[in-house]
């Protein structure tokens, strides 16, 4: 794998460190193969580790974009292939001539990391090699060598990589781990005996006098298994853009929520991690969060935009975009969605003490990911401002919370939020969120709409006093 760092001129000084030490780590490693296994006999001729380093070149050309700007290719199984037909010092060499990049430093780290992953690599190859290791009369020392050499690269090269994007981008490990690399290790792995079975093959020509027919019949499954992985990204891309189209749809339709389903999602995402300590999980309520109020799409404008009081029948109708969110999504079931985003479009206005919607559940009846989205997005509501009342400021809406612990909160929840909200995030003031996010919208020139995101947790359609 391969990170595409931002598009500058001159990386950030930490961004350079980092490709610089990667650099010098990989001259050494090098230099210690060379010192340690210069004597071995090259077995093949020049053009046959020109045969394999136009490999290596293909396999880089026909590279996979990953999200955040990275990229993945099946280089490192023709890298495992070459360390066993070559001495170990020449594979790095060759891995570091495979450039990718267009910027300089681009080329630096792309080449360094790939070089360096496939040194360590080497090492680990050789020691199972040179150290029999059997399980009674079986010697394991070729298979168990293959896996745990794939394994070094991988985590090296995954470790690296990781880092360049932290660095250059500030996105969370997790996250990144979690789009990037965690879907792959899996198949990567299955993968990895191929890197022998090459090795073998160009050992033991099949076709005509040369190995390298068979090898170059192994391209054309290879060539096409990366539809997999670039199956896999795409549908990742097009789960995100929907996401985002179903989102601009619903701002589109109620603008004086812009942003509000974003802020909701941060504070979501942030309560989540607190309260899971698991990068991926809040992500997952992060996303989910984005379309809690979905089911608004399909609510009448004159209800959803009305700026007075709602009648009765009114407010039954904003209470139903739960269940209209559910319904609306239901096509993409265990597809695009899974049961956790139902969830909260279903419950999050669900209450601690049984008196939400749409079912009345209570206490710990209520999923955990609907009363963290709940939460936030009553805070969220109590801060935004409407026509027939203020914003409350960050400080009474967290005081809010605080006395609606136990009552419409989950009392954990609100424990964990209050020291989320003294860390002084950039969601705790609404007006500073919607600046660093792009601007702020202006209460006098929008639409002032009474939506349910800021009604009473009662069931009373007029009295507006506590947001849900």
């Amino acid at each position: 794998m391969s990170p595409f760092l931002r598009k500058q001129e001159v990386p950030p000084l930490r961004v350079l460190v980092f490709i610089v030490g990667t650099f010098l780590f990989f001259l050494l490693a090098e230099g210690y193969l060379i010192l340690a296994f210069r004597s071995e006999p090259l077995k093949y001729d020049l053009w046959e580790v020109f045969f394999w380093g136009l490999l290596l070149h293909w396999s880089v050309r026909v590279r996979i974009r990953l999200p955040f700007q990275a990229s993945m290719s099946q280089l490192f199984l023709f890298a495992l292939a070459m360390l066993v037909l070559f001495p170990p010092w020449i594979v790095p060499l060759l891995v570091f001539l495979q450039g990718s990049g267009s910027s300089w430093y681009k080329q630096v780290f792309n080449r360094s990391q790939d070089a360096l992953s496939t040194a360590i690599a080497g090492l680990v190859w050789n020691f199972f090699t040179n150290n029999s290791l059997y399980l009674g009369s079986w010697n394991l020392s070729t298979g168990v060598g293959i896996s745990t050499a794939a394994l070094a690269f991988f985590a090296t090269n995954t470790s690296l990589v990781i880092t360049a994007i932290y660095l250059s981008s500030n996105t969370p490990w997790g996250e990144i781990w979690r789009k990037n690399f965690k879907w792959l290790a899996i198949s990567y792995f299955f993968l990895s005996p191929i890197a022998l079975l090459l090795a073998r093959a160009y050992e033991t020509p099949l076709i005509g006098n040369w190995g390298g027919w068979t090898v170059l019949l192994f391209l054309v499954p290879l060539y096409y298994s990366r539809y997999y992985w670039d199956e896999k990204v795409r549908l990742e891309q097009a789960f995100d853009t929907t996401l985002e189209v179903l989102m601009n749809a619903l701002e589109a339709k109620e603008r004086q929520t812009r942003m509000h389903s974003e802020r909701v999602a941060d504070i979501a995402r942030d309560l989540a991690k607190a309260f899971y300590n698991d990068e991926a999980k809040a992500q997952e309520i992060y996303r989910a969060a984005r379309l809690h109020d979905i089911g608004k799409i399909a609510i009448p404008e004159a209800v959803l935009l009305k700026p007075g009081k709602l009648t009765e029948a009114e407010f039954d109708l904003i209470k139903s975009h739960t269940k209209l969110g559910a319904e609306l999504l239901s096509p993409a079931r265990k597809v695009a969605f899974d049961q956790l985003v139902y969830n909260v479009i279903l419950y999050h206005h669900e209450r601690w003490d049984g008196r939400g919607y749409p079912e009345g559940l209570a206490g710990q009846d209520i999923p955990e990911e609907a009363r963290i989205v709940g939460l936030a997005d009553a805070y969220e509501a109590m801060t935004a401002g409407r026509p027939y009342r203020e914003a409350k400021s960050p400080e009474e809406a967290l005081k809010e919370v605080q006395d609606f612990s136990g009552v419409q909160f989950d009392p954990k929840l609100v424990r964990l939020f209050t020291v989320l909200w003294n860390q002084n995030p950039i969601w705790r003031d609404r007006e500073a969120y919607l600046a660093a996010k792009g601007g702020s919208v202006s209460p006098s020139t929008l639409p002032q709409p009474s939506s349910e995101s800021s009604l009473p947790s009662s069931s009373e359609p007029g009295s507006r006093t506590s947001e849900s």
